[in-house]
């Protein structure tokens, strides 16, 4: 049998396909393998490059191929769907994958250690406790607006309903719904505490580095995160600019500005909108016409010159 050289393998939770391909790129091997038969394959072999499409498991199973003595590389997915033939099969994509990593101008995702990870999801935790602990304040909001009782906006306001649920004496509120309405409230505490407990512990990791005015420079985000942005930003959005657990999350206020900017899609310095138009907008290509929009010496000067497109202009007898 020819020597493997280059090894595509598509991952899955139970069934593994992989393929094989000799220095001149030739289908050496095709076959499947199950979970456990994965790391004593790769045992066998002599040392080769092994890729792997990025997903959730890849960093995993990277790390346990790299220390048997391959060389292996994580691909995005949208990088082998290209060299996919025909298909979606577990095979086409095995063989994509061996194709798509022996290219010379293919890029490739930095393999995560274990720590990088665990890193990243505090950051998920907090972002889904904080979503799961949204969705039930504005359930409990909803529940007693049907009963008349209204709070101001802000989460700090929903301490006051949190006492009218458990004030038996409140004769606002039916047995029934408070008994309901309770696990509600009881859901909102514990989902604070979890929060508050971790976010304590990623501000004292923080407060490390405290001196660092970059996070760019941040010798915790760094050998936690290997400069990893998108890990890093996980569950952070809704943090304060400039305070610590926003810097650890790989957020300075520079950055957070522009990332704003680009989000409304307006260049402040010029005053001139970026916002794509649409296809009834766009009409003859010309961008002052728009009758939804401004130009910018329209909005400078506070009056609208909006003016409607030929494109747009409905014609008699047509």
């Amino acid at each position: 049998m020819k020597q493997v050289i280059t090894i595509g393998l598509d991952l899955a939770k139970h069934v593994f396909q992989v393929h094989g391909a000799d220095a001149e790129g030739s289908p050496v091997f095709n076959r499947k393998l199950r979970r456990s038969e994965v790391l004593r394959f790769f045992e066998k072999l002599p040392a080769c490059l092994v890729g792997m499409e990025a997903c959730g498991s890849a960093h995993y199973w990277a790390r346990e191929i790299a220390a048997l003595g391959h060389e292996v590389r994580l691909i995005p997915p949208a990088y082998v769907k290209p060299f996919v033939k025909r298909g979606k099969t577990d095979a086409a994509d095995a063989e994509a994958i061996s194709e798509a990593v022996t290219r010379k101008t293919m890029r490739f995702v930095p393999i995560k250690t274990a720590e990088q990870q665990a890193a990243a999801m505090v950051l998920k935790t907090r972002a889904l406790l904080v979503r799961q602990r949204t969705q039930s304040v504005n359930a409990l909001r909803a529940h007693l607006a049907e009963l008349g009782i209204i709070a101001t906006a802000g989460l700090a306001k929903v301490e006051a309903l949190v006492a009218i649920i458990r004030d038996e004496t409140d004769a606002r509120l039916p047995a029934a719904a408070r008994f309901a309405l309770m696990a509600i409230a009881d859901e909102i505490e514990a989902s604070a505490d979890q929060i508050e407990r971790l976010e304590r512990a990623i501000v004292a990791e923080a407060k490390h580095d405290e001196g660092h005015a970059s996070v760019d420079h941040d010798p915790w985000r760094r050998r936690h995160y290997g400069g990893d942005h998108q890990s890093a930003c996980a569950g952070s959005r809704r943090v304060q600019v400039g305070s610590p657990l926003c810097r650890l999350a790989g957020i300075d206020a520079a950055a957070s500005f522009k990332r704003r900017q680009r989000a409304v899609g307006t260049n402040i310095e010029d005053g001139k909108s970026r916002t794509p138009l649409s296809p009834r907008c766009r009409g003859n290509g010309r961008l002052a016409a728009c009758p939804k929009r401004r130009s910018g010496a329209a909005v400078a000067e506070g009056a609208s010159r909006q003016t409607p497109l030929q494109g747009c202009r409905r014609r008699a007898g047509q």
